[in-house]
């Protein structure tokens, strides 16, 4: 992807102490002491995160629900919230184009696909300044924005707020990791990953695409990272 293609990614909002926090609801589920004696009886990192191992490995996932995450991420296309936004157990706040109007040539992402042919490149900058035109034409006579925006095109450039607990971020990761996923996807999700694993790097072995936990690929086609799951 182009440097001004590809997205980009903050993590703005997370819990201080989530380690623990998980840790006391885990312990919590196995233990007489009282969730907060739980939360102050230690802070020994691995003790910590055995525990979290094995319960995870286990399927108990509502321990890590407790957590939540939230990113700011703009410079995406709209076909790549589209995406998003279909996932569950998640909360977003998006740029809209019914109170936002464009002025002049509205932003948009060039696939790396058609971004790499200089003559296909141009055709594609040429047919947004086309759709550009048209949506300035139509506000200018007093279309409203939510009826103009009807011409917008997928590749228009959108920005959110995403937020999530750690059981939905891992599934996130673990789907759209895959090399089969979408690519615009693939890479904002990897950057919401590298984020969150920038602060807190016990996660990073959760947020890997599914074959890696899984040890096998269940999809129709695979990359070839992983054997096929035998039927």
């Amino acid at each position: 992807m182009e440097e001004n293609n590809k997205p980009v990614v903050h993590l703005i909002s997370k819990p201080e102490n989530m380690l623990k926090t998980i840790y006391t609801a885990c312990r919590t589920c196995y233990s007489a002491l009282s969730p907060y004696e739980i939360y102050n009886s230690t802070d020994d990192e691995n003790k910590m995160l055995n525990l979290i191992e094995k319960v995870v490995a286990s399927g108990h996932y509502s321990t890590i629900e407790h957590i939540q995450v939230t990113f700011a991420i703009s410079n995406v296309s709209r076909a790549c919230t589209h995406q998003l936004v279909r996932h569950r157990h998640m909360s977003f706040s998006q740029k809209s184009q019914r109170y936002v109007k464009e002025k002049g040539q509205f932003d948009y992402i060039i696939p790396p696909t058609i971004a790499r042919d200089e003559e296909l490149k141009k055709k594609f900058e040429n047919f947004m300044g086309e759709i550009s035109k048209v949506y300035c034409e139509f506000t200018e006579a007093g279309i409203p924005a939510e009826d103009a925006r009807a011409v917008l095109p997928n590749a228009a450039a959108s920005s959110i707020v995403a937020s999530l607990n750690l059981r939905e971020m891992i599934h996130l990761a673990n789907l759209r990791l895959c090399t089969r996923a979408q690519y615009e996807i693939r890479t904002m999700i990897k950057m919401m990953c590298d984020e969150l694993v920038k602060v807190e790097p016990w996660l990073k072995p959760y947020l890997v695409p599914k074959c890696e936990r899984l040890g096998y690929c269940d999809e129709d086609k695979s990359c070839g990272r992983k054997p096929k799951l035998a039927q």
